[in-house]
C-alpha cells in the first residue's frame, strides 16, 4: 500500500473528557443597568473616550442576559457537555460589600438550571476582570482590602450555587488584571503604575487563597476549586546568556509570580531580586503565602501564543511586540532590558502566531510543576475576520485548522502522561473583545451585532462533531 493510502489513526480522547466553550460576563451579558447591577471597572473604562476601539462598550454586548436560554440550547445542539462562564461581581454584590442582591444571583441560578437540564456541566469563574467600581475607587487590587472583599463575595456565590455547580475557578488570568490593568493601562482600570501592578498581583494571589477557603466552607466537599492562569510559554531568541536571563525575568513575571505562591508557597527569589528597585514586597504579610498556597483540585491553563524574548539591543527600535496591546507603559515591571520579538509563522487577526507546540509545552510544564493535579485547558481559540457568505453561512476553515492543531497537541500531552480532563474553546460567541471592541471575532458562533442573531460557524459544527465522537474529525469536515 503506498504511503499516501495508509489509514489515518483517529485522534481520540478519554471518554470522560469535557468538551466545552467559555465566555465572560462583561463580554456577553449586557443589561449593565438592570436588576440592581452597578458599574464595574470595565463599564467605567469602556465609557472613557479613547480607551476602546470606536468607543465601543459592553452595555448590550450580545444580550446573553436575556438570551441565555437560546444560547444554552445552541450549545446543546452542537453537542457540548461543559460551559465555563463568569459571574458579574457587581450584579451579585453591587458595591463589592454587604449582602447579595438575590435578583442578581437568580440570573445565575436560572442559567445553571438551564445548563443542567440540557446535560451541560457548568464551570463558574468568580472573577473575570470586572471589579465593582466602588472597590476600585477605594484603591482596587493594589489594596489588601480588595482581597478580603473577594472572599466575602466568593462565600455568597458559593452558598447560592455550590449545591449544583461542581467546578469552580477563583480568578481568570490574574496576570492581565494586575499588569494590563495597573501596569500598561490597556485594560481597566487603566492605571500605569509599576508598583501598583506588583501589589495587585500579590493581592490577587491572596484573593485566590482566601476565596478558595471561602468556597470550601460554603460548598459540598465534592466540588472542585481551581484557578485559570494565562501562563506564558517563554522562549529565548538565542542561547546567548543575556537572552536566557531575559527569559528568566519574563517567566517570573508571567508565571512564577502566580504559580510560585499558589503551587509552592513562595515567590521566586529571582523575581524579588529583579523587582527590588520597584518594591521591597513588604505588603506580603506573615501568613499570606500559607493562605495563597491552598491545595487545589485542578488547574486551568489558558493558551494562545508563545513569547520570544531576548536582551535589549541598543539598535532596536519600535513598539514592544509582546502581543498585549499598544502602550508607552510596560506591563513588565523591572524588565525594561528585555525585548520581545515576533515569532515566525501564520497569525490570527490578533497578530498572534499560531503554534500548537506551545500548548503541549505548557501542559507538560505544569504536569511536572504540579504532579498529580488535574489540568484543564480553560481557554484556547483564535480571532479571524469572519464573514457571512451569500448562502447565509460562515465558513472559517482557518479556525478549524487552528482547533485541530491545538486539540491534537492536547491529545499528545495526554499520551505523554499529562492528566488533562477538558478543553474550553474561547469563545462560544463573538463578543466584546475588551479594548478591541467588537472588531475581533473569537466566537465559534457568529453574532450579527445589528440584530444579535446567532449563526454557528463551520468551526462550531466541526467542534460539535469532535465533542460527540470524542475524536477529531478531518479538518475538511465541518
Amino acid at each position: 500500500m503506498p504511503e499516501s493510502a495508509q489509514p489515518v489513526t483517529p485522534v481520540t480522547f478519554p471518554p470522560a473528557f469535557l468538551w466545552g466553550a467559555a465566555t465572560s460576563a462583561y463580554q456577553i451579558e449586557g443589561a449593565v443597568r438592570e436588576d440592581g447591577r452597578t458599574p464595574s471597572i470595565w463599564d467605567t473604562f469602556s465609557h472613557t473616550p479613547g480607551k476602546t476601539a470606536g468607543g465601543e462598550t459592553g452595555d448590550i454586548a450580545v444580550d446573553h442576559y436575556h438570551r441565555y436560554r437560546d444560547d444554552v440550547a445552541l450549545m446543546a445542539d452542537l453537542g457540548l457537555n461543559a460551559y465555563r462562564f463568569s459571574i458579574s461581581w457587581s450584579r451579585v454584590q453591587p458595591t463589592g460589600r454587604g449582602p447579595a442582591v438575590q435578583v442578581g444571583l437568580d440570573f445565575y441560578r436560572r442559567l445553571v438550571d438551564e445548563l443542567l437540564s440540557h446535560g451541560i456541566k457548568p464551570a463558574v469563574t468568580l472573577y473575570h476582570w470586572d471589579l465593582p467600581q466602588e472597590l476600585e475607587d477605594a484603591g482596587g487590587w493594589p489594596e489588601r482590602d480588595t482581597a478580603l472583599r473577594f472572599a466575602e463575595y466568593a462565600q455568597l456565590v458559593g452558598e447560592a450555587l455550590g449545591d449544583r455547580v461542581e467546578q469552580w475557578i477563583t480568578l481568570n488570568e490574574p496576570w492581565c488584571s494586575a499588569f494590563l490593568g495597573y501596569g500598561s493601562g490597556v485594560h481597566a482600570p487603566g492605571r500605569t503604575e509599576p508598583l501598583a501592578s506588583l501589589r495587585a498581583a500579590h493581592h490577587l494571589n491572596l484573593a485566590h487563597g482566601l476565596g478558595t477557603q471561602a468556597l470550601r466552607s460554603a460548598m459540598p466537599a465534592r466540588n472542585s476549586v481551581a484557578v485559570s492562569l494565562n501562563s506564558s510559554v517563554v522562549r529565548p531568541v538565542s542561547q546567548d546568556p543575556a537572552d536566557l536571563v531575559a527569559v528568566r525575568k519574563i517567566d517570573d513575571l508571567a508565571n512564577g509570580v502566580f504559580h510560585g505562591p499558589m503551587l509552592h508557597g513562595a515567590y521566586p527569589a529571582t523575581l524579588l531580586e529583579a523587582t527590588s528597585s520597584i518594591t521591597d514586597w513588604s505588603y506580603v504579610q506573615d501568613g499570606d503565602l500559607r493562605i495563597i498556597n491552598q491545595p487545589l483540585d485542578a488547574l486551568g491553563l489558558n493558551y494562545y501564543t508563545p513569547a520570544l524574548v531576548g536582551a535589549v539591543d541598543a539598535a532596536q527600535q519600535g513598539p514592544r511586540a509582546d502581543g498585549h496591546g499598544a502602550s508607552t507603559h510596560s506591563p513588565w515591571p523591572g524588565a525594561d532590558d528585555v525585548a520581545f520579538h515576533q515569532t515566525p509563522g501564520d497569525r490570527t487577526e490578533m497578530g498572534w502566531t499560531i503554534d500548537p507546540t506551545g500548548l503541549h509545552e505548557l501542559i507538560m510544564r505544569y504536569a511536572r510543576e504540579a504532579p498529580g493535579l488535574p489540568l484543564y485547558v480553560t481557554e484556547n481559540g483564535a480571532a479571524y475576520d469572519d464573514k457571512v457568505d451569500s448562502d447565509g453561512r460562515v465558513h472559517d476553515p482557518e479556525r478549524i485548522a487552528y482547533l485541530h492543531g491545538h486539540l491534537s497537541a492536547v491529545r499528545r500531552a495526554i499520551t505523554d502522561g499529562a492528566d488533562v480532563r477538558g478543553y474550553y474553546l474561547w469563545s462560544l460567541l463573538d463578543n466584546f473583545e475588551w479594548a478591541y471592541g467588537y472588531g475581533k471575532r473569537f466566537g465559534a458562533v457568529y453574532v450579527d451585532y445589528a440584530t444579535l442573531a446567532r449563526t454557528p460557524k463551520s468551526s462550531a459544527h466541526w467542534y460539535g462533531r469532535a465533542a460527540r465522537a470524542g475524536e477529531l474529525p478531518p479538518v475538511d469536515a465541518a
